[in-house]
């Protein structure tokens, strides 16, 4: 076939390109192959990362061998635990488009024909996804799996969202100083993701769903003779994707995105899945609208899995039972069964040879693990376009919630009312502008929901917020995401101390019981804070992030947006 990385041999762009890359090895019969972009995004700024360049150097040869030429390329490596430090955390959420421009940058300028994703941390895979998706060149996605977890002197198992949620316990006295460096030195054991059903395995289970992936490969521990399989095999699919010419847009329809949906609802995945499957939809130019899919799906799909921390199973039994695979194959009733995967067949006939083999673990759709969906999209008079409740798989607690509204533009100051005893029983924390615009790149608001529950006041106190949360650990009635964000033209900017805030999880509903007058007349004196001004990427996200409902993507700006 016609390669668009080959050029007229002679031309000044076919000399320049032979000059350089004879100089690194390949031969003028290696300049006629497809050239197949490597992308790593290998670090050693968190173990998610670490191991990354050995798998790189296997997918080149693996690539090699199926009559392809590897080039590998590097990009940005966005770490939640690590790079929330600095931007008031808005290098996270914003480091998933740069993963998705430093792609294009290389894969599109230099033409190459096709592309291996290495999967790894939270924002990598959606990142990745986004740019196959806007370029739209043969993608294969290799989940490069999690890490092991380890034990405390008892026998307890200990990960890293233990260490997370048990951090907001030290202020209270309700864990020590020593006990939480005691669990940090045993979390981890190996390099890999975050072991939960998290972000990170959560969007891995979706890049299959979508088609995108080797059948059976997710989720995969790292360094497993699993996750080695699909790299060694890697090399082939990518190599006949482009020569099938099997585009990602092919591939990640509408009906493969309402198939996404419902696996993460099936597996209680991160709530952080909605808006990069609806970043990812929006770079494909189809007209998905993918709060609206989990809102449908949440009608008939329940978990099927409980995977830690949502239930007692471990990310190994989940794998070991038969991970994204197992869940899609129950699932397969509901499913869209003749979507295009990368590989060629369709899902139906990838999940023919398909067993469950454990079906306690990853049940049918007749015997579900909870009775409601646990990824709960909600609207209502403060969030007129979309917030996100994620509730437990078996979930006990009352999904009502009338409260006295306590407002705070940052997390430092709602900390310190937290610890000082300044949020009592009955209080609704209102913590705003950390959105996409607000906090450019979106603030994480975790640590506060976390403080509640070190203090006790987990079922007292409800939360509502504009900023992000974890895609593991929530505590408590958690209103995450609120659409539109505190910095922008909406009701949430207009919260007063002493306001009265409705929630009703079961209905859907977030209000405001204010009267529509009086919140016109607030229109005037808003007391939200500017958006944090600042410079570089995120200004220049901030200038050009695009809603929620589009993924917080940097498209074409906001310039029908207005600040508060």
């Amino acid at each position: 076939m016609e390669l668009r990385s080959n050029f007229v041999p002679g031309t000044p762009r076919w000399a320049t390109r032979r000059t350089q890359w004879r100089q690194l090895g390949l031969t003028d019969e290696d300049l006629t192959k497809p050239k197949i972009a490597i992308v790593n995004s290998s670090s050693k700024l968190a173990p998610c990362f670490s191991h990354l360049d050995p798998i790189a150097a296997a997918v080149k040869e693996s690539i090699r061998l199926a009559g392809g030429v590897g080039i590998e390329i590097r990009t940005v490596a966005p770490t939640d635990f690590i790079m929330t430090a600095g931007g008031s955390g808005g290098y996270i959420l914003s480091g998933r488009d740069l993963v998705s421009m430093d792609i294009e940058a290389a894969v599109e300028g230099a033409q190459l024909d096709g592309m291996v994703c290495l999967a790894s941390c939270d924002k990598t895979t959606p990142g990745q996804l986004m740019a196959a998706a806007r370029l739209n060149v043969p993608t294969l996605i290799i989940s490069c799996g999690y890490q092991s977890s380890g034990f405390m002197a008892n026998g307890d198992s200990v990960d890293i969202e233990e260490v997370f949620l048990k951090a907001g316990h030290v202020k209270s006295g309700r864990v020590t100083f020593e006990q939480l460096c005691d669990m940090s030195d045993r979390a981890i054991t190996s390099p890999g993701v975050c072991t939960g059903m998290g972000t990170a395995n959560s969007m891995h289970v979706v890049a299959e769903a979508l088609g995108m992936t080797l059948s059976a490969s997710t989720p995969t521990a790292a360094n497993s003779a699993a996750m080695w399989s699909a790299v060694e095999r890697s090399g082939a699919a990518i190599v006949e994707a482009v020569l099938a010419d099997r585009r990602p847009r092919d591939i990640m329809t509408p009906d493969a995105f309402d198939n996404a949906a419902k696996a993460v609802l099936a597996i209680s995945g991160s709530i952080n899945c909605i808006k990069h499957l609806a970043a990812i939809a929006r770079e494909t130019e189809a007209d998905v609208d993918v709060y609206r899919l989990f809102e449908s799906a949440a009608a008939t799909i329940r978990p099927l899995s409980a995977v830690r921390p949502n239930g007692d199973t471990t990310i190994e039994q989940f794998d070991a039972a038969g991970g994204a695979a197992a869940v899609l194959k129950q699932l397969l009733p509901s499913l869209n069964s003749q979507v295009l995967t990368v590989t060629g067949e369709n899902l139906g006939e990838r999940l023919d040879h398909i067993v469950v083999a454990d079906d306690e673990v990853i049940r049918p759709m007749d015997r579900p693990m909870g009775t409601m969906a646990t990824i709960v999209v909600i609207r209502g008079s403060l969030a007129p376009e979309s917030a996100i409740v994620k509730l437990s798989v078996t979930e006990e607690r009352e999904l009502r919630f009338t409260g006295t509204a306590r407002t705070f533009g940052d997390p430092a100051s709602a900390l310190t009312a937290i610890e000082g005893g300044g949020i009592v029983p009955g209080d609704v924390l209102v913590l705003r502008g950390l959105g996409p615009v607000g906090t450019p790149g979106m603030g994480m608001a975790s640590n506060v929901v976390f403080a509640l529950n070190g203090a006790g006041l987990t079922e007292s106190v409800a939360v509502v917020t504009d900023g992000q949360l974890s895609g593991l650990v929530n505590k408590g009635i958690v209103v995450g995401e609120v659409s539109p964000e505190g910095a922008l033209d909406g009701p949430l900017g207009l919260v007063h101390d002493g306001d009265t805030i409705a929630i009703d999880v079961t209905a859907r509903t977030v209000d405001l019981l204010v009267p529509f007058d009086e919140l016109s007349a607030r229109r005037d004196s808003r007391l939200v804070a500017e958006p944090k001004r600042t410079a570089g990427w995120l200004a220049a996200y901030a200038g050009a992030a695009e809603p929620l409902q589009k993924g917080a993507t940097v498209r074409s700006g906001r310039s029908t947006l207005t600040y508060g």
